[in-house]
Protein backbone atom coordinates (compact mmCIF):
# COMPACT_ATOMS: atom_id res chain seq x y z
CA UNK A 1 0.00 0.00 0.00
CA UNK A 2 3.17 2.63 -0.12
CA UNK A 3 2.10 3.86 -3.03
CA UNK A 4 -1.69 4.01 -2.95
CA UNK A 5 -3.69 6.46 -0.83
CA UNK A 6 -5.25 5.50 2.75
CA UNK A 7 -8.86 5.37 3.64
CA UNK A 8 -9.11 6.17 7.76
CA UNK A 9 -12.55 5.65 9.96
CA UNK A 10 -13.21 5.78 13.74
CA UNK A 11 -15.67 3.83 15.39
CA UNK A 12 -16.57 5.67 18.40
CA UNK A 13 -17.08 9.36 18.79
CA UNK A 14 -16.29 9.54 22.54
CA UNK A 15 -14.02 11.23 24.28
CA UNK A 16 -11.14 8.69 23.35
CA UNK A 17 -12.37 8.17 19.92
CA UNK A 18 -12.11 12.30 19.36
CA UNK A 19 -8.08 11.13 20.03
CA UNK A 20 -7.80 8.97 17.45
CA UNK A 21 -9.89 11.02 14.69
CA UNK A 22 -7.53 13.81 15.52
CA UNK A 23 -4.31 12.23 15.71
CA UNK A 24 -5.14 10.61 12.01
CA UNK A 25 -5.84 13.87 11.01
CA UNK A 26 -2.05 15.53 11.67
CA UNK A 27 -0.43 12.02 11.79
CA UNK A 28 1.18 12.92 8.32
CA UNK A 29 2.59 16.00 9.65
CA UNK A 30 4.15 14.22 12.19
CA UNK A 31 8.29 13.71 11.27
CA UNK A 32 8.91 12.87 7.70
CA UNK A 33 5.85 13.35 5.06
CA UNK A 34 6.26 10.33 3.94
CA UNK A 35 2.84 8.34 4.15
CA UNK A 36 1.01 7.77 1.38
CA UNK A 37 -1.84 10.32 0.77
CA UNK A 38 -4.34 9.71 4.18
CA UNK A 39 -8.09 10.08 3.20
CA UNK A 40 -10.08 10.92 6.37
CA UNK A 41 -13.27 8.66 5.33
CA UNK A 42 -16.03 8.25 7.87
CA UNK A 43 -16.43 8.57 12.22
CA UNK A 44 -19.17 6.07 12.79
CA UNK A 45 -21.48 6.16 16.21
CA UNK A 46 -24.30 4.77 17.16
CA UNK A 47 -25.67 8.47 18.43
CA UNK A 48 -25.61 10.16 15.02
CA UNK A 49 -25.18 13.57 16.76
CA UNK A 50 -22.22 12.78 18.09
CA UNK A 51 -21.03 11.40 15.09
CA UNK A 52 -21.99 14.37 12.56
CA UNK A 53 -20.49 16.59 14.89
CA UNK A 54 -17.25 14.81 15.10
CA UNK A 55 -16.73 14.23 11.71
CA UNK A 56 -17.48 17.96 10.71
CA UNK A 57 -15.12 18.82 13.65
CA UNK A 58 -12.17 16.63 12.70
CA UNK A 59 -12.88 16.86 8.56
CA UNK A 60 -13.79 13.72 8.09
CA UNK A 61 -15.70 13.09 4.54
CA UNK A 62 -18.92 11.68 6.28
CA UNK A 63 -20.49 9.93 9.16
CA UNK A 64 -21.86 6.41 9.99
CA UNK A 65 -24.55 5.29 12.79
CA UNK A 66 -22.99 1.21 12.43
CA UNK A 67 -19.98 -0.57 12.15
CA UNK A 68 -21.12 -2.39 9.46
CA UNK A 69 -21.37 0.86 7.39
CA UNK A 70 -17.58 0.80 7.70
CA UNK A 71 -16.92 -2.57 6.97
CA UNK A 72 -18.62 -2.46 4.48
CA UNK A 73 -17.27 0.61 2.46
CA UNK A 74 -14.61 -0.15 -0.23
CA UNK A 75 -13.17 3.89 0.59
CA UNK A 76 -11.79 2.88 4.06
CA UNK A 77 -8.57 0.72 5.02
CA UNK A 78 -7.86 1.60 8.31
CA UNK A 79 -10.36 1.25 11.03
CA UNK A 80 -9.65 2.22 14.93
CA UNK A 81 -12.33 0.85 17.14
CA UNK A 82 -13.07 2.68 20.41
CA UNK A 83 -16.43 1.92 22.11
CA UNK A 84 -17.26 -0.33 24.71
CA UNK A 85 -15.09 -3.07 25.29
CA UNK A 86 -18.05 -5.55 25.38
CA UNK A 87 -18.16 -4.34 21.53
CA UNK A 88 -14.97 -5.03 20.36
CA UNK A 89 -15.13 -8.39 19.67
CA UNK A 90 -17.81 -8.63 16.95
CA UNK A 91 -17.06 -5.49 15.48
CA UNK A 92 -13.08 -6.35 15.41
CA UNK A 93 -13.49 -9.41 13.83
CA UNK A 94 -16.13 -8.29 11.20
CA UNK A 95 -13.77 -5.60 10.13
CA UNK A 96 -11.28 -7.95 9.55
CA UNK A 97 -13.24 -10.54 7.78
CA UNK A 98 -13.77 -7.70 5.76
CA UNK A 99 -10.26 -7.02 4.99
CA UNK A 100 -9.80 -3.80 7.26
CA UNK A 101 -6.61 -3.00 9.08
CA UNK A 102 -7.75 -2.54 12.56
CA UNK A 103 -6.41 -0.50 15.94
CA UNK A 104 -8.35 -1.23 18.82
CA UNK A 105 -8.32 0.74 22.32
CA UNK A 106 -7.58 -1.11 25.46
CA UNK A 107 -8.20 -3.39 27.18
CA UNK A 108 -8.99 -5.85 24.27
CA UNK A 109 -12.44 -7.00 25.62
CA UNK A 110 -14.35 -7.53 28.97
CA UNK A 111 -13.92 -11.22 28.73
CA UNK A 112 -10.28 -13.72 28.25
CA UNK A 113 -12.58 -15.52 25.84
CA UNK A 114 -13.28 -13.20 23.77
CA UNK A 115 -9.73 -11.50 23.63
CA UNK A 116 -8.23 -15.00 23.06
CA UNK A 117 -10.70 -15.04 20.37
CA UNK A 118 -10.09 -12.04 18.49
CA UNK A 119 -6.21 -12.94 18.94
CA UNK A 120 -7.03 -15.80 16.73
CA UNK A 121 -8.98 -13.72 14.57
CA UNK A 122 -5.87 -11.71 13.88
CA UNK A 123 -3.19 -14.41 13.79
CA UNK A 124 -5.48 -15.32 10.60
CA UNK A 125 -6.23 -12.45 9.07
CA UNK A 126 -4.35 -10.90 5.36
CA UNK A 127 -4.32 -7.50 7.68
CA UNK A 128 -2.35 -5.95 10.57
CA UNK A 129 -4.11 -5.64 13.96
CA UNK A 130 -2.83 -3.59 17.10
CA UNK A 131 -4.21 -3.04 20.06
CA UNK A 132 -3.79 1.06 21.38
CA UNK A 133 -0.73 1.00 24.87
CA UNK A 134 -0.62 4.85 24.46
CA UNK A 135 1.19 5.37 27.31
CA UNK A 136 3.93 3.25 25.94
CA UNK A 137 4.78 6.20 23.53
CA UNK A 138 4.55 9.00 26.33
CA UNK A 139 8.07 10.69 25.87
CA UNK A 140 9.03 10.72 29.99
CA UNK A 141 8.00 7.28 30.15
CA UNK A 142 9.82 5.63 27.18
CA UNK A 143 12.86 7.94 28.57
CA UNK A 144 13.16 6.14 32.04
CA UNK A 145 12.83 3.02 29.99
CA UNK A 146 15.72 4.00 27.82
CA UNK A 147 17.72 5.12 30.75
CA UNK A 148 16.75 1.41 32.43
CA UNK A 149 17.97 -0.21 29.58
CA UNK A 150 21.00 1.34 28.86
CA UNK A 151 22.06 0.05 31.92
CA UNK A 152 22.05 4.13 33.24
CA UNK A 153 19.93 3.07 36.06
CA UNK A 154 20.75 -0.26 36.14
CA UNK A 155 18.66 -3.06 37.76
CA UNK A 156 15.03 -2.48 38.62
CA UNK A 157 14.59 -3.10 42.17
CA UNK A 158 11.18 -1.88 42.48
CA UNK A 159 8.18 -0.07 40.84
CA UNK A 160 5.20 1.78 42.43
CA UNK A 161 2.61 3.22 40.03
CA UNK A 162 -0.63 5.24 41.01
CA UNK A 163 -3.47 6.46 38.45
CA UNK A 164 -5.33 8.08 40.52
CA UNK A 165 -9.09 9.84 38.48
CA UNK A 166 -12.32 11.54 39.80
CA UNK A 167 -14.52 10.95 36.75
CA UNK A 168 -16.32 8.89 38.78
CA UNK A 169 -16.48 10.68 42.25
CA UNK A 170 -19.31 12.46 42.02
CA UNK A 171 -22.23 10.48 43.06
CA UNK A 172 -24.71 11.63 41.11
CA UNK A 173 -23.12 10.88 37.64
CA UNK A 174 -24.83 8.77 34.99
CA UNK A 175 -24.47 5.34 35.19
CA UNK A 176 -23.31 3.50 31.63
CA UNK A 177 -21.70 0.86 30.35
CA UNK A 178 -18.31 1.62 32.43
CA UNK A 179 -20.21 0.87 35.96
CA UNK A 180 -21.23 -2.83 34.54
CA UNK A 181 -19.48 -6.15 34.37
CA UNK A 182 -17.87 -8.56 37.11
CA UNK A 183 -15.63 -6.86 39.39
CA UNK A 184 -12.42 -6.17 37.85
CA UNK A 185 -13.89 -4.74 34.93
CA UNK A 186 -14.60 -0.94 36.50
CA UNK A 187 -11.77 1.25 37.40
CA UNK A 188 -8.99 -1.64 37.54
CA UNK A 189 -9.97 -2.56 33.71
CA UNK A 190 -10.21 1.21 32.85
CA UNK A 191 -6.73 2.54 34.26
CA UNK A 192 -5.31 -0.02 36.00
CA UNK A 193 -4.73 -1.65 32.05
CA UNK A 194 -2.84 1.60 31.58
CA UNK A 195 -0.63 0.95 34.71
CA UNK A 196 -0.33 -2.92 34.77
CA UNK A 197 1.15 -2.98 31.10
CA UNK A 198 3.71 0.48 31.72
CA UNK A 199 4.64 -2.16 35.15
CA UNK A 200 6.33 -4.65 32.86
CA UNK A 201 6.99 -2.08 30.32
CA UNK A 202 9.62 -0.59 33.22
CA UNK A 203 10.68 -3.59 35.32
CA UNK A 204 10.30 -6.28 32.95
CA UNK A 205 7.86 -9.15 32.57
CA UNK A 206 5.58 -9.75 35.94
CA UNK A 207 5.47 -13.40 37.24
CA UNK A 208 2.91 -13.08 39.68
CA UNK A 209 0.46 -11.17 41.42
CA UNK A 210 -0.99 -10.96 44.96
CA UNK A 211 -3.26 -8.55 47.50
CA UNK A 212 -5.85 -8.42 45.07
CA UNK A 213 -7.97 -5.63 46.78
CA UNK A 214 -11.13 -3.89 45.07
CA UNK A 215 -14.18 -1.46 46.58
CA UNK A 216 -17.07 0.14 45.50
CA UNK A 217 -17.54 2.93 47.51
CA UNK A 218 -20.53 4.31 45.15
CA UNK A 219 -23.11 1.34 45.39
CA UNK A 220 -25.73 2.94 42.93
CA UNK A 221 -25.96 5.45 40.43
CA UNK A 222 -29.12 7.36 38.47
CA UNK A 223 -29.95 6.47 35.02
CA UNK A 224 -28.71 9.28 32.08
CA UNK A 225 -31.93 10.85 30.66
CA UNK A 226 -30.08 11.00 27.31
CA UNK A 227 -26.50 9.68 26.01
CA UNK A 228 -23.50 9.26 27.77
CA UNK A 229 -20.30 10.39 26.07
CA UNK A 230 -16.97 9.45 27.60
CA UNK A 231 -16.12 10.35 31.33
CA UNK A 232 -18.40 13.31 30.62
CA UNK A 233 -21.64 14.05 33.05
CA UNK A 234 -25.50 13.55 31.38
CA UNK A 235 -28.76 14.70 32.57
CA UNK A 236 -30.20 12.15 34.81
CA UNK A 237 -33.11 10.71 35.91
CA UNK A 238 -34.82 9.96 39.95
CA UNK A 239 -34.39 5.97 39.11
CA UNK A 240 -31.17 4.37 40.48
CA UNK A 241 -28.99 1.63 39.24
CA UNK A 242 -26.75 -1.20 40.40
CA UNK A 243 -22.77 -0.43 39.95
CA UNK A 244 -21.65 -3.68 39.35
CA UNK A 245 -17.37 -2.93 39.35
CA UNK A 246 -14.76 -1.79 41.53
CA UNK A 247 -14.10 2.05 41.94
CA UNK A 248 -10.97 1.41 43.33
CA UNK A 249 -8.62 -1.03 42.85
CA UNK A 250 -5.17 -2.23 44.20
CA UNK A 251 -2.25 -5.33 44.15
CA UNK A 252 1.39 -5.83 43.98
CA UNK A 253 3.44 -7.63 41.08
CA UNK A 254 6.12 -9.92 41.54
CA UNK A 255 8.95 -9.69 38.32
CA UNK A 256 10.67 -12.52 36.33
CA UNK A 257 13.75 -10.33 37.41
CA UNK A 258 13.22 -10.30 41.06
CA UNK A 259 12.06 -7.05 41.14
CA UNK A 260 8.90 -5.76 43.07
CA UNK A 261 5.72 -3.27 41.79
CA UNK A 262 2.63 -1.94 43.77
CA UNK A 263 -0.32 -0.82 41.90
CA UNK A 264 -3.06 1.46 42.91
CA UNK A 265 -5.80 2.94 40.50
CA UNK A 266 -9.11 4.57 41.31
CA UNK A 267 -12.07 6.44 39.46
CA UNK A 268 -13.42 8.17 42.79
CA UNK A 269 -10.05 10.09 43.91
CA UNK A 270 -11.59 13.46 44.35
CA UNK A 271 -9.19 16.01 42.95
CA UNK A 272 -7.32 14.29 40.81
CA UNK A 273 -8.58 14.62 37.25
CA UNK A 274 -6.39 12.61 35.57
CA UNK A 275 -2.71 11.84 37.46
CA UNK A 276 -0.53 8.84 36.77
CA UNK A 277 2.22 8.75 38.74
CA UNK A 278 5.16 6.52 38.11
CA UNK A 279 8.18 5.88 40.58
CA UNK A 280 11.10 3.19 39.54
CA UNK A 281 13.75 2.62 42.04
CA UNK A 282 17.00 0.81 40.58
CA UNK A 283 20.56 -0.05 41.59
CA UNK A 284 21.92 2.81 40.72
CA UNK A 285 19.12 5.82 40.74
CA UNK A 286 15.86 6.23 40.54
CA UNK A 287 12.93 8.35 38.35
CA UNK A 288 9.71 9.79 38.57
CA UNK A 289 7.23 10.58 35.49
CA UNK A 290 4.13 12.76 36.98
CA UNK A 291 1.26 12.77 34.01
CA UNK A 292 0.40 16.36 35.37
CA UNK A 293 3.74 17.47 34.27
CA UNK A 294 4.47 15.49 31.09
CA UNK A 295 7.07 17.32 29.69
CA UNK A 296 9.87 16.74 32.19
CA UNK A 297 10.64 14.02 34.78
CA UNK A 298 12.56 13.82 37.41
CA UNK A 299 15.96 11.99 37.74
CA UNK A 300 18.12 10.59 41.05
CA UNK A 301 21.80 9.21 39.83
CA UNK A 302 23.57 7.89 42.90
CA UNK A 303 27.06 8.28 41.26
CA UNK A 304 28.84 10.96 42.04
CA UNK A 305 28.88 13.92 44.77
CA UNK A 306 27.40 12.36 47.94
CA UNK A 307 26.83 16.24 48.97
CA UNK A 308 25.52 16.90 45.87
CA UNK A 309 22.59 13.83 45.67
CA UNK A 310 19.06 14.27 45.16
CA UNK A 311 16.38 14.28 42.23
CA UNK A 312 16.64 16.68 39.30
CA UNK A 313 14.66 17.92 36.68
CA UNK A 314 14.75 17.24 33.35
CA UNK A 315 12.83 18.89 30.81
CA UNK A 316 11.90 16.97 28.17
CA UNK A 317 13.12 17.94 24.27
CA UNK A 318 14.46 16.83 21.31
CA UNK A 319 16.86 14.60 23.03
CA UNK A 320 14.47 12.21 24.69
CA UNK A 321 12.16 9.64 22.58
CA UNK A 322 9.26 10.86 20.01
CA UNK A 323 9.84 14.54 20.18
CA UNK A 324 12.83 15.19 18.06
CA UNK A 325 11.56 16.10 14.92
CA UNK A 326 7.92 14.88 15.75
CA UNK A 327 6.77 18.65 17.93
CA UNK A 328 6.37 21.93 15.69
CA UNK A 329 8.70 23.10 18.14
CA UNK A 330 10.71 20.37 19.35
CA UNK A 331 12.76 21.79 22.26
CA UNK A 332 12.31 21.47 26.02
CA UNK A 333 10.21 23.88 28.07
CA UNK A 334 7.72 24.00 24.96
CA UNK A 335 5.77 21.25 26.33
CA UNK A 336 2.59 18.29 25.40
CA UNK A 337 0.90 16.00 26.69
CA UNK A 338 -1.58 12.85 26.60
CA UNK A 339 -2.80 13.56 23.08
CA UNK A 340 0.36 13.24 21.54
CA UNK A 341 0.82 9.76 22.83
CA UNK A 342 -2.21 9.30 20.48
CA UNK A 343 -0.51 11.04 17.66
CA UNK A 344 2.72 8.74 17.70
CA UNK A 345 0.58 5.36 17.44
CA UNK A 346 -1.72 6.70 14.66
CA UNK A 347 1.47 7.98 13.02
CA UNK A 348 3.27 4.42 13.79
CA UNK A 349 0.19 2.30 12.92
CA UNK A 350 -0.22 4.26 9.25
CA UNK A 351 3.49 3.72 8.03
CA UNK A 352 3.09 0.02 8.93
CA UNK A 353 -0.20 -0.48 6.85
CA UNK A 354 2.04 1.70 4.20
CA UNK A 355 4.74 -1.20 4.37
CA UNK A 356 7.24 1.76 5.85
CA UNK A 357 9.88 0.59 7.08
CA UNK A 358 10.41 0.49 11.12
CA UNK A 359 12.16 3.46 12.34
CA UNK A 360 14.03 3.91 15.44
CA UNK A 361 11.90 7.32 16.89
CA UNK A 362 8.59 5.12 16.05
CA UNK A 363 8.80 1.51 17.17
CA UNK A 364 5.24 -1.03 16.03
CA UNK A 365 2.18 -0.97 18.04
CA UNK A 366 1.64 -3.93 20.37
CA UNK A 367 -0.24 -6.85 18.58
CA UNK A 368 -3.37 -8.19 20.15
CA UNK A 369 -1.19 -11.06 22.24
CA UNK A 370 -0.35 -8.23 23.97
CA UNK A 371 -3.82 -7.27 24.68
CA UNK A 372 -4.29 -10.84 25.73
CA UNK A 373 -1.53 -11.04 28.18
CA UNK A 374 -2.58 -7.67 29.27
CA UNK A 375 -5.77 -9.31 30.36
CA UNK A 376 -4.46 -12.35 31.60
CA UNK A 377 -2.43 -10.28 34.74
CA UNK A 378 -5.93 -8.45 35.58
CA UNK A 379 -7.55 -11.51 35.77
CA UNK A 380 -5.14 -12.71 38.01
CA UNK A 381 -5.62 -9.63 40.19
CA UNK A 382 -9.64 -10.68 40.32
CA UNK A 383 -8.64 -14.11 41.05
CA UNK A 384 -6.40 -12.87 43.62
CA UNK A 385 -8.92 -10.78 45.77
CA UNK A 386 -11.48 -13.68 45.27
CA UNK A 387 -8.60 -15.56 47.41
CA UNK A 388 -8.54 -12.99 50.15
CA UNK A 389 -5.60 -11.72 48.34
CA UNK A 390 -3.10 -14.62 47.27
CA UNK A 391 -0.22 -15.10 45.34
CA UNK A 392 -1.42 -15.85 42.04
CA UNK A 393 0.99 -17.17 39.31
CA UNK A 394 0.82 -15.99 35.70
CA UNK A 395 1.31 -18.40 32.75
CA UNK A 396 4.43 -18.42 30.71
Amino acid sequence: MANSSIGVAVIGAGMAGKAHAAAYRNAPALYESILPPIRLVSIADAFEPVAVAAAKRFGYSRHDTSWQAIAEADDIDVVSVVVANHLHREIVEGLLDAGKHVLCEKPLSDTLADARAMDDAAEKAATIARIGLTFRRTPGIAYIQQLIQSSQLGKVLHVSIRYWTDYAADPKSAISWRFKGRTGSGALADVGSHASYLAEFLAGSASNVSGGRFSTVIAKRPKPLGFVSGHGHSAVSDEYDTVENDDYATFSLGFDSGAAGTIEVSRVAAGHANDLQIEVFAERGAAKFNQTRPAEIELFLTEGDQAQQGYRRIPLGHPHPYVAGGMPIDVAGVGFGQNEGFLFQARAFLEEVAGLDESVSLPRNAGFDEGVHNMELLAAVAESERLGGSVVQLEK
